[in-house]
C-alpha cells in the first residue's frame, strides 16, 4: 500500500508542478509549492481539519462546498482545484505525500538538494555557511541544510545526503578505534 501510495503521491504532484510551470514558471511553482506546505501544516496542526479533509465518511460535496467556502481567495485559483480534483478522487489522505513529491521535484528542477547535518552543538552562522559551502562544492548543487543537534556524536559531523549517510563524527572514530584495538 505504501509503494501505491507513494506513485500516487508522485502522479499528484508531477500534475501539480507541470500546471504550475504552465500557469507562470519557476515563480508559480514555488508558489503553489508554498501554498501546499501552508494546507499541510494545517493539517498537521488542525486534528479536526485533518480528520474531516481525510475522512471517507464525510460528503464529498460538502467537503468541496467547505474547502471553498475556507480557501477561496486565500489561496491560487490553481492550488485550490488542485485541492478540489483531490477531494473528487478521495485522494485527500495522500496531500502530505504529495507535498514530499513537490518537494522533491521542485529541488530537481531548481537544482538544490536536502541535506541532513548533525553536529554536536548548534551550529553557528560561520560554522553552517561553511558547512554549506562545502557541501555546494561537493554535491554541485545547491545544498538545503537541515541542521540538528545530537549530543552522542560528541564532536565531528554527521551528514545525511538522500540515502547516504557519512559519519565523520567523534563518536565514530571512536566506535572505529575500539574497534581496531579489539581487532
Amino acid at each position: 500500500m505504501a509503494a501505491n501510495a507513494d506513485t500516487i503521491a508522485r502522479v499528484y504532484a508531477q500534475s501539480l508542478f507541470e500546471l504550475a510551470q504552465d500557469a507562470g514558471g519557476r515563480e508559480k511553482i514555488l508558489e503553489v509549492a508554498d501554498e501546499l506546505e501552508q494546507v499541510v501544516e494545517l493539517t498537521r496542526a488542525d486534528r479536526l481539519f485533518a480528520r474531516f479533509v481525510e475522512s471517507p465518511v464525510v460528503d464529498g460535496q460538502r467537503r468541496a462546498a467547505s474547502l471553498r467556502s475556507i480557501f477561496e481567495n486565500r489561496i491560487t485559483d490553481l492550488m485550490l482545484r488542485f485541492l478540489l480534483v483531490l477531494n473528487t478522487n478521495q485522494r485527500l489522505d495522500h496531500l502530505d505525500a504529495i507535498h514530499c513529491a513537490l518537494v522533491d521535484l521542485v529541488h530537481e528542477a531548481m537544482g538544490r538538494v536536502e541535506v541532513d547535518v548533525w553536529t554536536a552543538v548548534a551550529m553557528d552562522e560561520h560554522t553552517r555557511r561553511s558547512v554549506t559551502d562545502g557541501l555546494r562544492t561537493v554535491l554541485g548543487k545547491e545544498p538545503v541544510v537541515h541542521a540538528k543537534v545530537d549530543a552522542s556524536i560528541l564532536g565531528g559531523l554527521k551528514i545525511r545526503v538522500g540515502d547516504r549517510l557519512v559519519d565523520s563524527s567523534v563518536a565514530a572514530r571512536l566506535r572505529q578505534l575500539e574497534h581496531s584495538i579489539r581487532s
